[in-house]
């Protein structure tokens, strides 16, 4: 297989999705219903074609039996990763198919081939955006955040929480949640994600 830093990490993604469910006799149709996602979804997803928000990534990862970083790596490494600041250039943009939030996200991984990992850290550039209408979603797990340039919101269950350069803010994932610059400014964040197998 190639290099990790050449791959198209969308099909990355969708390759292992659809050779772990088939390795597991999945259908489609019971990986739609478990993870409470749409068949159309799923196909997108496993044709290469699009790339999901982390909730539906990790809602299906949980399905599998497989950690999420199973599904983002295409190498295992059992030892320390170490994450040099000019090799985490390599982006992997999330979308959804329903609403266009953290399209204006680049998630950069800083973790890549660490086997079992149960912590996903990315250092995460947010674009300037006009989006105001956000949907709020829920995950198994945990996420840190800490802002390194800019003004951040995050919108936990009923509550808006600003963030400035230096804050941070921890929460469970379970709760819905969504994370965006502040006034659609542009930022840059650092955020770990814990999720249980």
């Amino acid at each position: 297989m190639e290099n990790a830093i050449n791959m198209d990490t969308t099909k990355i993604v969708g390759e292992k999705i659809k050779a772990l469910r088939e390795n597991r006799s999945i259908t489609i149709e019971e990986l739609a219903q478990r993870s409470n996602l749409a068949i159309e979804q799923i196909e997108r997803i496993e044709n290469n074609i699009d790339i999901p928000s982390l909730a539906p990534l990790i809602k299906i990862a949980r399905v599998l039996g497989v950690r999420l970083g199973t599904l983002l790596d295409d190498q295992d490494e059992t030892g320390p990763i170490v994450c040099r600041k000019q090799e985490i250039k390599e982006t992997i943009s999330f979308s959804n198919n329903a609403i266009q939030s953290r399209r204006h996200m680049e998630y950069r991984s800083l973790s890549r081939s660490k086997a079992d990992r149960h912590m996903e850290p990315f250092m995460i550039d947010v674009a300037p955006t006009k989006d105001s209408d956000f949907i709020l979603s829920s995950h198994e797990g945990e996420e840190f955040i800490i802002v390194m340039q800019g003004i951040m919101e995050i919108s936990y269950g009923d509550t808006a929480y600003i963030l400035e350069e230096g804050d941070s803010i921890y929460y469970d994932s379970i709760i819905p949640h969504h994370v965006h610059a502040f006034e659609g400014q542009a930022a840059k964040i650092l955020a770990v994600i814990y999720t249980p197998v």
